[in-house]
């Protein structure tokens, strides 16, 4: 339905009689309200369209930029007491300077000749070593010579079997021509007694040829006798090359087995020597142990243990150090929502506590007291206090420098710049809970163009 009626008309037309609306309408000071409300609320509209830089804040404290540059603590390595301190807090300390003497507890090592008294026994095992390789050298000897015998009495013995050999052959000759002369004695003397029977023979001739053939019958068993004995020879010859193998296998068994023993006692003193030196080693760098230095050039924190006499266990830490010479930079933490907008070698703005500073988070350029930083590191596992940790160095290009008087541990907030909106936008994102919006760097812009 149509407004075509003159209600507002005659609604203002009966405010005009009232007195205190005329009063109003002439009054100078309530017109120039009115236009200044008008003029603010263009303003107004006007600045909503002036742009904002988009960032995301975080809070900190000031840190070293490498791991070995930040404050530490010194532990003893052993147990032991204190005796003597050598520095004071707040001192600087050298790389290598004492900070404190500790003397032993255990009673293992309550010795003071100990590493010495190693060493000696470290020294006799050692000349133990050296006799064992020499029994060994001489046993080596020893089988050699066994060796050698051996050889020459095979050699003889071998050459009495060929003799024995021999003699056999020729005593079986001499009993076979033995034999021919029996035969031939034995036909002469029957070939005498036929002639004497007829007559032909004295019987002196007979006799002769009788006593012929005993005699070779005599010689016969002698020569066979000794055909015998030969042959026993040959036998005895071959037992006794199995007898001299037997004895010298037996003696070269003994000289190697009396080898393996020696060794076995070499190595097992040589075992025995590593264990001593080990042992030497150890005792002789737990010496050094008991003068706690500086790992670093540095000042001397806090003592965390004091007095004298207190014993301290291995692994204690005894007194913290912070080192002399450190690349300061900034460990800042980012909620999870607004992690995945932060890149490594992203530009930061910083502002340090007590460090006078004048931040507009929106036009960065027009703050003052903030410090240019740049993300070097990002860690991607969430921290105790559910943010995740980034950390921050100067930015050489940057052309104002980090303060020098900043110290280790001051508190820091840190400013990531992302993408510039309107402010409108972004006052319509903040009320709606949306992300900003993500940072691309010229790179990204430029690999993007080059793939359209």
């Amino acid at each position: 339905m149509l407004n075509i009626t003159n209600n507002k008309r005659v609604e203002a037309s009966i405010l005009q009689n009232h007195s205190a609306i005329k009063q109003l309408d002439n009054q100078k000071h309530f017109k120039f309200l009115n236009k200044f409300l008008i003029g603010f609320s263009i303003f107004s509209v006007l600045v909503l369209f002036l742009p904002w830089t988009q960032n995301v804040s975080g809070s900190g404290a000031v840190t070293t930029l490498k791991p070995n540059q930040r404050p530490q603590t010194i532990q003893s390595l052993i147990s032991g007491r204190i005796e003597k301190w050598y520095v004071n807090e707040g001192d600087f300390v050298q790389a290598g300077d004492t900070i404190l003497f500790i003397s032993e507890i255990k009673e293992d090592y309550l010795d003071p000749n100990l590493v010495e008294n190693t060493k000696n026994q470290m020294n006799a095992k050692e000349q133990a070593v050296s006799s064992y390789e020499g029994k060994v050298s001489a046993l080596n000897s020893q089988m050699g010579s066994i060796n050698n015998e051996r050889n020459l009495k095979s050699i003889q013995a071998k050459n009495k079997i060929k003799q024995a050999v021999l003699k056999i052959k020729s005593d079986s000759m001499d009993l076979e021509a033995l034999k021919t002369q029996v035969k031939i004695a034995n036909t002469q003397f029957k070939r005498a007694m036929q002639l004497n029977k007829e007559g032909l023979k004295p019987l002196t001739d007979v006799e002769e040829k009788r006593l012929k053939l005993q005699e070779i019958d005599a010689k016969l068993i002698t020569q066979e006798n000794k055909l015998l004995s030969s042959e026993n020879e040959l036998i005895n010859a071959r037992v006794e090359i199995s007898r001299i193998n037997a004895e010298y296998s037996e003696k070269f068994s003994k000289a190697q087995s009396d080898q393996y023993t020696a060794e076995s006692n070499k190595y097992d003193t040589k075992a025995q020597v590593n264990k001593l030196e080990n042992q030497y080693n150890n005792y002789k760098i737990r010496n050094g142990m008991y003068y706690i230095k500086a790992p670093q050039s540095g000042y001397v924190n806090r003592a965390l243990k004091s007095g004298i006499g207190e014993n301290i266990k291995e692994g204690t830490p005894i007194v913290s150090i912070m080192p002399a010479k450190y690349d300061i930079a900034v460990e800042t933490f980012v909620s999870p929502n607004d992690f995945p907008l932060i890149k490594k070698g992203e530009k930061v703005r910083v502002w340090f506590d007590g460090w006078p500073t004048i931040v507009f988070s929106g036009w960065p350029d027009l703050s003052y007291g903030t410090f240019g930083g740049k993300i070097v590191a990002i860690e991607n596992f969430i921290s105790e206090n559910g943010k995740y940790r980034v950390l921050i160095a100067p930015d050489e290009t940057d052309k104002h420098k980090w303060p020098t008087q900043l110290s280790i541990g001051s508190g820091v907030k840190t400013m990531a710049l992302l993408n510039n909106v309107p402010i409108w936008y972004e006052l319509w994102r903040t009320l709606n809970g949306f992300p900003p919006n993500y940072y691309k760097t010229d790179k990204e812009k430029n690999e993007k163009n080059t793939e359209k």
